[in-house]
């Protein structure tokens, strides 16, 4: 059966998992405090005060706070935005390579 009213996100390659989690961001030598709303293995979504443009490459930092297992730090280029009415925007994130 098919789902017609699916939405595009949900017809997406890679599964995305929520996480509603801080992350640092850092652009350009500034170093920006967001939410990563939601990561899958080749990108992420995430909250931020201050726009981006598409095209943007950002560092990323989603830190662990399990002694065994790292966090994430990537390379990261901008894909998409999106202004919110509380004044944050929210952009996704085409990861690039991970350390």
């Amino acid at each position: 059966m098919l789902d017609t009213a699916t939405s595009h996100s949900e017809k997406r390659d890679f599964i995305r998992m929520r996480i509603d989690t801080p992350v640092t961001l850092v652009h350009e030598g500034n170093v920006i405090a967001a939410v990563c709303l939601d990561l899958s293995s080749s990108g992420m979504q995430v909250k931020a005060p201050q726009p981006f443009q598409v095209g943007d490459r950002l560092e990323v930092r989603l830190e662990s706070d399990h002694p065994s297992l790292e966090g994430l730090h990537a390379t990261a280029e901008v894909v998409w935005i999106a202004a919110q009415a509380d004044g944050q925007h929210t952009f996704g994130l085409r990861i690039l390579a991970m350390r």
